[in-house]
């Protein structure tokens, strides 16, 4: 709540100083911003102490944005804003507010305006030195189809150029097509409830002789399941595997997108069916990982 509220509800600001000091039962957030208790604010009401602090034309934008859209990604130390140009900006703690020409049309959750996925991606993007955390913020949004790589090209055009180099390299060489398709089928498998796989593993036979591939695989009990089968895909490997004993599950990423209850329903049959057969004689050892945004 700000001053102004409190004075329209008849608290003066001698009174609100009292009551925000050592001992008292509100705590002030930042100038002019008050929280009417005591007690360690939560992240969504430092979100909106900032609002209140900024004005309503500002955007949220960084991980928190990603967190509202739903993306599992870790909240910075400071709250990132979107400002108007035209706005003055004034220092404060934890919260990092940008002046942009460009403000997003903002997508309002739970009451909040925070910036588009593409938007928030490169917003954090930019400010990260790292190559590989640079990729792994650019492959979040991906993973969780909440847009695609020629959106963030958009963005990353149409934005700041200074300071991008690295993260236009980054973006040039990232292959969405199994990114996408791994966040999918990750996303059936918090529905199925099953335990979580390895994933990207190569199964041989016990001399260590290739037999075939699996995008996930269940090693206590040999279950193996293929997402991304289609014309031309993994030969006829999946017919050596099946000959092992393994209980193999095989669909498309259009079936991901398409009838993921029904995959999910397919798989927890096959987890039953495997864990109820001997485990086949064969070991699995882990390729190189297509996507880290798990």
């Amino acid at each position: 709540m700000n001053l102004e509220q409190l004075r329209r509800a008849g608290v003066s600001d001698r009174r609100t100083r009292r009551l925000c000091g050592p001992g008292g039962p509100w705590r002030r957030l930042h100038p002019g911003v008050v929280l009417l208790r005591n007690c360690a604010p939560t992240r969504q009401q430092l979100l909106h102490a900032a609002l209140v602090r900024y004005g309503p034309r500002v955007v949220i934008t960084g991980a928190d944005a990603l967190q509202a859209h739903g993306v599992k990604c870790p909240a910075d130390d400071e709250i990132r804003l979107l400002v108007p140009d035209h706005c003055r900006v004034a220092a404060c703690d934890g919260v990092s507010a940008a002046r942009t020409a460009r403000m997003p049309a903002p997508v309002v959750v739970d009451g909040l305006p925070f910036a588009p996925p593409p938007r928030a991606t490169l917003d954090l993007a930019r400010s990260e030195p790292d190559p590989a955390r640079i990729r792994h913020l650019l492959t979040l949004p991906l993973y969780w189809g909440l847009c695609d790589r020629q959106e963030l090209l958009t963005e990353l055009a149409e934005g700041p150029q200074r300071g991008t180099a690295a993260v236009r390299k980054v973006l040039g060489e990232l292959d969405e097509g199994p990114i996408q398709a791994h966040g999918l089928a990750a996303q059936i498998l918090d529905g199925a409830h099953l335990p979580p796989p390895a994933w990207d593993v190569t199964i041989c036979d016990r001399r260590g002789r290739r037999i075939g591939e699996a995008d996930a695989w269940w090693d206590e009990i040999g279950l193996a399941w293929q997402y991304r089968c289609g014309p031309g895909t993994g030969g006829f490997s999946h017919l050596a595997l099946a000959a092992t004993g393994i209980v193999l599950v095989r669909c498309t990423v259009r079936q991901l997108r398409q009838v993921p209850r029904e995959v999910a329903q397919e798989l927890a049959q096959a987890f039953g069916e495997a864990s109820r057969t001997p485990r086949p004689r064969v070991r699995a050892v882990p390729m190189t990982p297509i996507g880290d945004a798990a």
